[in-house]
């Protein structure tokens, strides 16, 4: 091994010693769902925001609340409605003893959870990704820098979208994740039910620091990651806006590609994958796990490929198949 990734590897088996713990200690009270704990911590560690869609009772808000006990931080859930208004989220400012103060909102925590984000009018929702893009909040002429860590889990109910505000397509992009949950299956309901349909449910023991976190990214961002990668990353970027120079016959499915925030979060998503597998290099196999969950939200389908009734998971895996792998 490269006496270099044999350093890296040093460092990753020492901060990452944490994972287990953390895993364990949220799968006390999650049944399932790894699938969703993972991308959780991986939007964690890569310090990047999380959409979640999937159709009430998913464990969507629990999860959020576990990981947030467990990481010993502050956690908020904010319940977004058509009559919220932006100062509900940042806070404003108020008259007290005969001068104005600032009174901060609930922005103002590690871990929010926006629940149904495409309820909320234009306004709030752009002050929330306003807040997720520069991590900072201005409240009348002061501006307050937000805790780190800082993680914004925002949940849409694919079902439901009467008297909804669909986010457009720039503040989608600003989520570095889009996660679909789906249903537990028989074993994993019947152990929801034992667990949860009792009088006293487990609670969840602080295992991880919010220091720990930051130096464990820290680490992420040393993880080696070799130039084919990275070229493999451009690559499937490229072909999801040019496919046709990839030999993959999709050009009329699709309106338009992955931004460069795509090629962004792929290296750093694929580096977070890395690091919670205990490895101290990225391979084309992280890229493809984590693939899915960074393009699906930034590829626009045409009207032929809605008309074929294919989804951005489809074109995505067609672009994975056809974009030759290191």
């Amino acid at each position: 091994m490269d006496p270099q990734i044999e350093e890296i590897q040093k460092v990753v088996d020492r901060q990452g010693a944490f994972v287990r713990r953390l895993t364990d200690e949220i799968g006390l009270v999650i049944v399932g769902q790894k699938y969703m704990v993972e991308r959780l911590l991986i939007g964690l560690l890569a310090d990047g925001h999380i959409l979640i869609e999937g159709v009430p009772g998913l464990a969507k808000t629990l999860s959020a609340k576990t990981l947030s006990d467990a990481v010993q931080t502050t956690f908020k859930r904010i319940q977004f409605t058509p009559d919220l208004l932006p100062g509900d989220l940042t806070g404003t400012m108020v008259y007290q003893n005969g001068k104005f103060i600032a009174r901060k909102g609930p922005i103002f925590a590690n871990f929010i959870l926006a629940d149904e984000i495409n309820r909320a009018p234009a306004k709030v929702q752009s002050a929330l990704l306003e807040a997720m893009q520069e991590r900072q909040v201005t409240i009348g002429d002061q501006t307050y820098q937000l805790p780190k860590p800082f993680l914004v889990l925002a949940t849409q109910n694919p079902i439901e979208q009467e008297g909804t505000y669909p986010l457009p397509e720039a503040q989608v992009d600003r989520f570095m994740l889009k996660l679909k949950i789906d249903y537990p299956d028989r074993d994993e309901e019947l152990k929801i039910q034992e667990r949860m349909a009792v009088k006293d449910v487990p609670h969840i023991t602080p295992v991880i620091t919010p220091e720990e976190i930051l130096a464990a990214r820290e680490a992420v961002y040393n993880i080696y990651i070799d130039e084919k990668v990275k070229n493999y990353i451009v690559d499937i970027v490229m072909a999801s806006r040019n496919p046709k120079k990839y030999n993959i016959d999709i050009e009329d499915l699709i309106a338009y590609g992955a931004s460069p925030r795509a090629t962004i979060y792929l290296n750093i998503a694929g580096r977070a994958h890395a690091f919670l597998q205990g490895r101290a290099y990225v391979t084309p196999d992280d890229i493809k796990l984590i693939g899915p969950d960074i393009l699906r939200h930034r590829i626009i389908l045409s009207y032929e490929a809605e008309a074929e009734e294919l989804t951005s998971d489809d074109i995505v895996q067609k672009i994975f198949d056809g974009v030759e792998v290191p």
